[in-house]
């Protein structure tokens, strides 16, 4: 499968689609709207991106040992629990977890943009 041909159908189609319920009379605006879509407004340029090795960070029981995060990190953010060893081993954040953290404990606000499974979703927090 040749993925950008399949990207130029799906826009295509996509637009084909759009344009079917749209009836401007107008024609500056219509002529306006038009240049929009023929820009790629809808449908920008594709992103190819590298899968990143994240920068490490500090391991959950450290921050949960400096009261950055809840004792009860500890237990539940653990890796390979088996039943030989049902606590597993402890989980290192990546570095952009770990400044996530630190920047929630003094209160402010921020905004995580990374990869998909990049791990926003330990990034969270809920005060």
């Amino acid at each position: 499968m040749d993925i950008f041909d399949f990207r130029d159908r799906l826009i295509q189609n996509y637009s084909s689609y759009v344009n079917s319920f749209i009836h401007i009379q107008d024609e500056r605006i219509r002529a306006k709207v038009e240049h929009s879509f023929e820009s790629g407004l809808l449908w920008p340029d594709p992103l190819l991106q590298l899968n990143p090795f994240f920068a490490p960070g500090g391991k959950v029981d450290e921050l949960v040992a400096k009261g950055a995060l809840h004792s009860a990190c500890s237990n539940i953010f653990r890796i390979k629990k088996q039943a030989s060893d049902p606590r597993g081993k402890e989980l290192r954040l990546h570095k952009h977890q770990a400044e996530a953290v630190a920047i929630a404990n003094q209160g402010h606000h921020y905004v995580l943009t990374t990869g998909t499974g990049s791990g926003k979703s330990l990034a969270y927090r809920n005060s």
